[in-house]
């Protein structure tokens, strides 16, 4: 049987992320993303003899052939190697939110400790691979400590109203009409006047479907046929509240859809489901998709919004997030990433404005 042991670093330089590596993966989807060993290889900075080592030293731990080779013929992984990288793939998107939850949270008692001092700045949001860039370039570039908790959108705006965090962060879909589901998740949650929304980015939501698209899925529609199975979102997770609602446009109910009760918690953790052959389609942003080479059908653009108190907006650590979201640097970095765009990242917006289902009766005159 095979244990696993976590541990941490202390570095004095932001780094990309919770990196949860390991040798004998990052080997084996080398090889699977190349088709070569000696690829594979130069693609690790290593020599074809030292792979070859390594690859024969698992097998022989793990007692079983990771690598199918002929001469004149691509290398393969074998059917037990490619079911153990899907295996850590799925295993490590479901994980890293949680690590990165838990990193945050040492990184601020650690940030107090050496300096009571220090600028905290508290946001619990709903996933998004963009946030954990946002938290390091903030840390390196302003020494401003983004203490990132991930939750979903709903969890995340019932947290800043019990006071829990300065700000939230949730999306939304640019079809926001009156009397749809967002509406009557997000009403209860937001007060014109109280709150105040802040963008952060514009993103492109829609399905993931395996490369080449084998099952040629074109949309909502296609959930129903018997033949796709498909992964969800949790409950009370934004994306979910935007699949619902795609659901019930197209008359399909939850119970036509094979795997509509098979849950994740994020977008990489759909995106991998797809990627193993779990699953058929999803729904998740494009910059997963890209992330484990799928196809992607676009659906919706949405906005993703910070939300915080009136009074807190003018607070320093506030008004100096909204200048970093809106420096160049952040803005090139953040482009780089599929389906993201940065046109109004760090404006401030009213929510009257945002959500047009807030009317208010004109006085008479």
């Amino acid at each position: 049987m095979l244990h696993i042991s976590v541990g941490y670093t202390f570095s004095t330089e932001p780094t990309a992320g919770t990196q949860l590596d390991n040798p004998l993966f990052d080997t084996l989807a080398a090889i699977h993303r190349s088709g070569s060993v000696t690829q594979a290889a130069q693609d690790l900075d290593l020599s074809y003899r030292h792979v070859w080592g390594l690859i024969r030293k698992w097998e022989t731990q793990l007692g079983a052939s990771l690598v199918v080779w002929h001469r004149g013929k691509r290398a393969r992984l074998s059917g037990f190697g490619e079911k153990l990288l899907f295996a850590e793939q799925r295993v490590k998107a479901r994980a890293l939110p949680e690590l990165e939850n838990l990193r945050a949270g040492m990184e601020r008692e650690f940030a107090l400790a050496f300096d009571p001092g220090a600028h905290v700045l508290s946001l619990q949001a709903s996933h998004d691979l963009a946030l954990s860039e946002l938290k390091d370039f903030m840390a390196r570039t302003a020494k401003l400590h983004l203490n990132l908790q991930f939750r979903s959108s709903m969890e995340s705006l019932a947290a800043l109203s019990r006071g829990d965090c300065l700000l939230a962060g949730f999306h939304v879909s640019e079809e926001r009409a009156p009397g749809t589901l967002a509406q009557k998740a997000f009403k209860k949650l937001l007060k014109p006047g109280k709150h105040k929304l802040i963008n952060f980015v514009t993103r492109q939501q829609g399905l993931m479907v395996a490369a080449r698209n084998p099952k040629r899925i074109g949309g909502i529609a296609d959930l129903k046929r018997g033949d796709i199975r498909f992964v969800n979102r949790q409950p009370g997770s934004g994306t979910r509240l935007e699949i619902d609602q795609w659901l019930q446009q197209e008359g399909i109910a939850p119970a036509a859809v094979t795997g509509y009760d098979t849950t994740e918690s994020t977008h990489l953790a759909v995106a991998a489901a797809i990627a193993s052959g779990a699953a058929d389609a999803g729904i998740g942003i494009q910059a997963a998709a890209a992330r484990f080479g799928l196809d992607f059908i676009p659906l919706a653009r949405e906005q993703y919004y910070f939300v915080c108190l009136k009074e807190t907006l003018e607070s320093p650590a506030v008004i100096r997030l909204r200048e970093l979201l809106q420096e160049k640097h952040w803005q090139d970095a953040i482009g780089n990433l599929p389906g993201y765009d940065t046109a109004a990242t760090g404006e401030v917006v009213a929510l009257s404005k945002a959500m047009p289902w807030y009317a208010f009766r004109k006085p008479k005159a």
